[in-house]
């Protein structure tokens, strides 16, 4: 039995969120190019505007460790509602996916939903389009 590779690494960012505020955690992992994972969680401030989301603190972490491209997001909150990435991280992951990048959905027990990127965001502004 293959156990989903994303489980552990995601429970681990959940619990590690700073969400004071709003309550609501979230962790993030992504699979660089490289087949590395690179984990990230929510980061709430008393300035709600200047919190950091779980998938850029984990494109963060894998942009420090000298990679530029990432072939899958996984992202895990709890409650019912499926939680994809917001807007401002929808673009990010844009910046560094490669075409065929899916982000993977979950729960704290398991996986929820998959969508490409186009799904979430088509018709995005990517790098290419200053070329």
């Amino acid at each position: 039995m293959n156990q989903d590779p994303y489980l552990e690494p995601l429970r681990a960012a959940l619990s590690r969120a700073y969400a004071p505020y709003s309550n609501f955690s979230v962790g993030a992992v992504v699979r660089a190019q490289s087949g590395e994972l690179y984990s990230g969680t929510n980061l709430e401030n008393a300035a709600y505007p200047e919190g950091l989301c779980a998938e850029a603190c984990a494109i963060a972490a894998m942009v420090m460790a000298g990679e530029q491209r990432l072939i899958e997001v996984a992202v895990m909150a709890r409650g019912e509602a499926l939680c994809s990435p917001c807007g401002g991280c929808r673009q990010k992951i844009a910046e560094f996916a490669l075409p065929d990048t899916s982000i993977r959905l979950y729960s704290p027990d398991a996986l929820r939903a998959v969508f490409s990127l186009a799904e979430l965001l088509p018709y995005s502004f990517t790098p290419e389009h200053l070329n």
